[in-house]
């Protein structure tokens, strides 16, 4: 599966303190209505586990048509065949994950710097995200990205661009006029009393 042409929601999954049902109940309700991408971020869990839960995700992915994206981990969307790896500065590099993943999807976060983008791109990204834009409950300590970047960033990249980091419905509007492809949301979504609605106040953001 390849990248959304259209601007939207890029959901992110929160493993933290959920039970597996738990995750992959409300991951279904969030899938059936309507997102652009789903990654699947686990940082706690053994390999063993991650890859049950992968698998199970990957099935709600495709029963949606959701490009189903894996965060960090490689070898792990090699072997089930995901449509993507999400790779952060740690990780593996973007030509070795090329070779392992061939023409998969492979995103990277370049967090508040385009010359990484611009490299990245260069490198064979098929799209960077950059934040975090506001206060992260999931992220706290996460490196500040300016709004300006954004506008400047649409003028040097050519892939698809994802902003994440504390975005609510609020606050999302000025990263959308600043033409961001795809907002990043996790806690937005995930911690949200009713789910479609939440979605559908994010999705408003790009009418």
């Amino acid at each position: 599966m390849n990248m959304p042409k259209s601007q939207g929601i890029y959901v992110i999954s929160d493993c933290k303190n959920r039970a597996s049902n738990d995750l992959l109940e409300t991951t279904e309700e969030i899938l059936s209505a309507g997102i652009s991408l789903f990654q699947f971020r686990d940082k706690n869990s053994k390999y063993e586990l991650k890859k049950i839960l992968a698998k199970r995700l990957q099935v709600l992915c495709r029963k949606y048509k959701t490009p189903f994206i894996i965060n960090d981990d490689v070898e792990l969307a090699k072997e089930i065949s995901a449509d993507g790896v999400h790779l952060g500065k740690n990780n593996m590099n973007i030509n070795k994950a090329r070779n392992i993943l061939g023409k998969k999807i492979i995103g990277v976060s370049c967090y508040n710097n385009l010359e990484n983008a611009i490299c990245a791109e260069k490198l064979g990204a098929n799209y960077i995200a950059f934040g975090s834009f506001f206060n992260s409950p999931t992220k706290p300590d996460a490196k500040k990205a300016e709004i300006k970047l954004l506008v400047k960033s649409k003028s040097k990249l050519k892939i698809p661009i994802v902003a994440i980091g504390g975005i609510t419905p609020e606050n999302g509007g000025q990263l959308v006029k600043s033409k961001v492809d795809f907002l990043a949301v996790i806690s937005g979504i995930y911690q949200s009393e009713n789910i479609r609605d939440s979605i559908n106040s994010y999705k408003k953001l790009f009418r």
